[in-house]
Formats: C-alpha cells, structure tokens, sequence
C-alpha cells in the first residue's frame, strides 16, 4: 500500500497555510489593536495574501486578456487601500486565499505512472549471433535477428517463437494473472515476463513500435486529452467583473459618493462564489475516504456526477484475481479424492499458478493429503512428470494428452467443452494409459460484485464489461452479474478505444480496473478508479480515485455522493449570486459601508461552507 500513502502528502500547500495564519492573526491584532498603532496590522494580510491575487489578475490581463475572479478582487482591493478601509481590503483578500488554499488541496500531485511504465522494458537482450550469445541494449535490436530469453526475463522486444516451449505472464498487456503457454510459431510482446522454459525468438517489432512502448504513447495521449472542469467563478468572471464595474460607477457618478461605489465592488468581491465549488468538493472528499476512496483529482467527484456508464475490467476488479477448483470429473473408476491426491502429488511441485491453485485446494479440502510426488519434471508450456504413489502420471493441458496419446473419454470430452463455455481452465490429469480425471479452474466472482452492479444499474448507471480475457470466460461473467454489454479480448487500446468511442457518443464513463493494461483507460475516461489493493502501481498512479479496501459495494454511494455534491454546489452558488446582488443593492442606497459590506458577504462564505460540511456525513438510500 506504499502507493496509497503518497496520495496522502500535501506538497507545497504547508507555505499556503502559513501565510493565511500569519494574515489571520493580523486581521485579529487590526480589530483589536488597529487603531493604536502606527500602521494597522491589516497590511500584513494585503500583503501576503492580497499582493498574490493583483499579480496574478495582472500576468492574466496583459499576456492573454484572461478576465477571472481575481480581477474583481484586484479592483476592490485597489479601491479600499486608497479610501483608507484597509481591513475590509485585508479581510477579502484573506477569505479569497482561503478559497484558494481549498482549491489546492483538491489537486492531484504530480505522478510518476508514466515513468514505471518506461521501467517496465527490458533494458538488455540476449541477441544470438553466429559467434554464440551476447548480451546488448535493447534498443539495439532490429527486425528480424534472433533472441534467447531465459526464465524469469522480461522480454524485450515483439516477436515470435521459433523454438521452444514455455508459459508468458501476460499481465501487463491483457490484466490476466494466468500464463500463457507458448510454443513456436506463437506471438510475444515486449515487456511481458517468460516464467519456465528457455526459448528462441525472432524480433518483429522494435524500438519504438513494440507494445509496452505503444502503451507509454497510450497513457500520454490519454492524460492530455482529459478536459479539466473550468471553476464557475472564473467561468463567469467577465459578466461579475462588467457588472459590477457598472453599478459602481453608475452609483458613484449619480449618488457623488466615492464610498458607496467602493461599497459595491467589496460586497459583489465573488468571496463566496469562490468557496461554493471546492469547499463541496472537500467535504465530499472527506465522505468518500471515510468510504475507502482516496481521490486524487480534486475535480473527479465533479466530473462523475456527470458519467452515463461504468465500465469494469474482470481480473481483480469484479473477480478476486485467484484461480479456484471449481469442479472435479474422476474417470476409469478414481473417486474423487484420488483424483486429488494424484493431482496434489504433482502440482505440489509446481510454481505455476494452476499449480498452487490446485494444492491450496486439495489441501483445504482434504487436510490429511501430503505431496507425494516423486522425480517430478516441469514440461514447459504443457505441464508436469512425475511417479506418484509407484505410478508414474502427468497433468498437464490437452497438448500434453495428445502428445502422449492418451484419449478422452465422450464424458471428459462433454465436461471439457461445458467448463470452457463458461471461461474455466482445464487440467487433464492421466497414467500412462488411460484419463484418471480432469479439474476446471476458474476465477471467482467478489461476494460483492453482483449486488454492486444491481446498485450501479439502480443509480441510473450502465455498467459494462471490458476484459482481456476470452469471450466465452467473458459472457459467462457478465451473466453472473447481469451485465448486458461485454467487449472480450481487449489490449490496452481496445479498452482506450471503447472509451474514446463512448465519450464521442455523449456517453461519459468511468472505467474501474486493477491492471498496468488498464492504465491507459483510466487516463482516458471520464474519470478512472482503481483497485487500491490489488491494483498495481501504475494502474493507481493513472487513476483519478484509488479503492483502498477494494470493496465495490461502496461504488453506488460514490455515484450518489457526486451528484449530491453537484446539488450542493448549485446551492452554494445561487445563494452567494442572491446575497451579493442583496448587499448590491444596500450599497447602492447607502445602508451599508465597506467594513459592513466585508462583513456581510463574508457571512454568506462562512454560510457556504457550513452548507458544503454537511457532505461529510451524508449518506443517500
């Protein structure tokens, strides 16, 4: 969980805090002491927090004539400094950095996702050469030489087996845990990771072109497409800034009385404005943590409020990303304990994920088992040899029943080709000469999954698979789950792609994965949540939210949660619109004067944000 605890870290906010602390205490000296001392303490706050905003109005104005709410805020401060209220001018410009301070918070940090995925290629190659093996960097490999990666090696570059045997996690490209048999003729692709026997390869895609490089391509492009959410204030600024420039001078010209024209631009100063979008959103945060969400864009609750449909990965998001023994099919007279204790005589030997799946549960089901595999001998890419109890047995895939001639019998065929349907694996489990059974493995569903999608569908919500997994290992899960749309078989641009498809569309998604092959989605959708526990780095790294406890029933209440935040924010705004237009027309009659003025629509800040805390515990049904 090492990932997790960097979304924690404030980065440069503490000097922010500082500052608005050092201001706070010389708004308090100035109420108190101001008028004692030579210079009211009022200037501590114009300086360090008002002088930050002017700049900033200035820098937008003269290199892109960008009017935003600081250059509202510039003018009211201007105009109080020069009629002496220099509280009321220290006063707005504390709550206006405050405002910003909160803004800050809900800003992701800077991210290395980008980077691990560069660590992800392999840095060297064995190239063969007519002189034997050499070791060279990786990106000098061209199309077409030969290469020998031994077990354990991350593959360089893409390619195709020319000889040899042996079993490729996949999982960076498809999401899929279980390894992959290879044998010649066979595709690999760079940055994926040869777990058991030696092969030799032929290069067909290199540099630049290989697929762990074409998925870095993927996560950039994808990051600087994602549209960023345009703060209201800002968004209206230009009408705030024309408005209230107006009724100042209209009032001043008619009424003769500078001070009420400087009244008007402290009370429509957007204080309030300002602090209704990102005071909702940080209790909203809160909510969400106390939920197991960590969020890391600061806008992502705003922007998924507005999604259409969730799109999930399977391994690890909707499955528990663990290989179980679903079912048992003895043969030729073995019960099925036999089955299970030839089968944990050899598996129990074995490295490979089937393997430990099968004694876990052979050893869960009969605890009396004990490996009694003897001379046992790992066939790469088919399975294992070994004597067992005087016999001398093999299980393996059907691969392996072929090549040592052993026929299935019509009940193994049937029970085969039913689990298949259903996305199982299959280990055959044989003597020398005849079947003695087979096991089907399978992926399980979360406990949670299936009440999770009904929640989501409930919540006005299309969920969707996307899974890199076959089709029929695909479909089988979606009807678990009642899920009506699938895409099996996806790379990591597949899913990127679908993606881009539906937001084109009008339909915005959220897409919720675990894997380094879900990583370019989730930078491209809408926004992209990832599995905090069992996700890898870089999936959490890409991901605008992380699941900490991986618990999907939490799901609906974030979707709820988001869009309750978008009604608080409306409120906030129509509130502080309503109150500034109020105190407008007091100025305009004279009722009140700057200081009042400060005061009054500071009150309606402090009533925004005491509106928005209610998110912290909010809870929908």
């Amino acid at each position: 969980m090492k990932q997790l605890g960097k979304l924690l870290e404030w980065g440069g906010v503490k000097k922010d805090v500082v500052l608005l602390v050092l201001s706070g205490l010389a708004l308090l000296a100035s109420i108190l002491w101001g008028e004692q001392l030579p210079v009211d303490p009022a200037w501590v706050a114009i300086v360090l927090c008002g002088l930050p905003i002017i700049l900033e109005a200035i820098i937008g104005l003269v290199t892109a004539f960008d009017i935003k709410a600081d250059v509202l805020v510039s003018i009211a401060l201007v105009a109080s400094v020069i009629i002496g209220e220099d509280f009321a001018a220290g006063e707005v410009a504390f709550i206006m950095q405050l405002g910003a301070l909160l803004e800050d918070l809900t800003v992701a940090r800077a991210r290395a996702g980008i980077e691990k995925l560069v660590k992800l290629t392999s840095r060297t190659a064995r190239r063969i050469t007519e002189h034997g093996e050499e070791v060279v960097p990786a990106e000098e490999i061209r199309v077409g030489e030969l290469l020998r990666v031994l077990p354990g090696e991350t593959i360089p570059v893409d390619g195709v087996v020319k000889e040899g045997r042996t079993s490729v996690d996949q999982a960076v490209m498809t999401g899929e845990s279980l390894p992959v048999d290879k044998a010649p003729g066979d595709p690999v692709s760079s940055g994926t990771v040869n777990q058991y026997g030696a092969f030799t390869m032929e290069a067909t895609k290199v540099g630049e072109d290989s697929s762990i490089q074409r998925m870095v391509r993927l996560v950039q492009s994808a990051d600087a497409g994602k549209a960023k959410i345009v703060g209201l204030a800002d968004r209206w600024a230009t009408w705030i800034v024309v408005i209230a420039l107006s009724a100042a001078a209209i009032t001043g010209f008619v009424t003769g009385e500078l001070i009420r024209a400087v009244t008007i631009l402290v009370v429509f100063c957007p204080c309030a404005l300002v602090l209704a979008t990102p005071t909702a959103i940080m209790a909203a945060i809160g909510n969400a943590t106390r939920h197991g969400f960590l969020v890391r864009e600061g806008d992502a609750l705003e922007r998924l409020a507005g999604v259409t449909c969730v799109a999930f990965d399977k391994t690890g998001t909707l499955t528990m990303g663990k290989l179980r023994v679903t079912s048992v099919l003895p043969l030729n007279g073995q019960t099925e304990e036999s089955v299970w204790a030839a089968a944990v005589g050899l598996e129990s030997w074995s490295e490979h994920p089937l393997g430990k799946a099968v004694t876990a549960d052979g050893k869960a089901r009969y605890p009396h088992l004990t490996p009694a595999g003897q001379g046992v001998e790992v066939l790469p890419g088919l399975g294992l040899r070994g004597t067992v109890d005087g016999r001398t047995l093999w299980a393996g895939n059907r691969t392996l029943m072929e090549q040592m001639e052993v026929s299935l019998p019509l009940e193994a065929e049937k029970f085969a080709a039913q689990r298949l349907r259903e996305g199982c694996t299959l280990i055959y489990l044989a003597g020398e000469r005849d079947m003695l059974g087979v096991l089907a493995l399978a992926d399980t569903l979360r406990p949670d999954a299936a009440d999770t999608i009904k929640a989501v569908e409930a919540a006005g919500v299309q969920p969707v698979l996307l899974t890199g997994d076959h089709a029929s290992a695909a479909a089988h899960i979606a009807g678990q789950l009642g899920i009506q749309e699938v895409r099996a078989g996806c790379l990591p641009e597949d899913k990127l792609n679908w993606i881009a498809r539906a937001q084109e569309k009008g339909r915005p998604a959220c897409m919720i994965g675990d894997g380094i092959n879900d990583a370019p989605a989730l930078k491209k959708a809408m926004v992209g949540i990832a599995m905090g526990g069992v996700g890898s780095d870089i999936a959490v790294d890409a991901a605008d939210m992380a699941l900490v406890g991986d618990d999907l029933r939490e799901l609906p209440h974030l979707l709820r949660l988001s869009r309750r935040m978008l009604f608080t924010i409306k409120c906030n705004l129509t509130f502080s619109m309503a109150l500034n237009f109020a105190a407008i027309a007091l100025a305009i009659t004279g009722v009140l004067n700057p200081v009042v003025g400060a005061l009054v629509h500071n009150a309606g800040s402090v009533a925004v944000i005491l509106n928005s805390a209610l998110l912290l515990r909010w809870r929908g049904k």
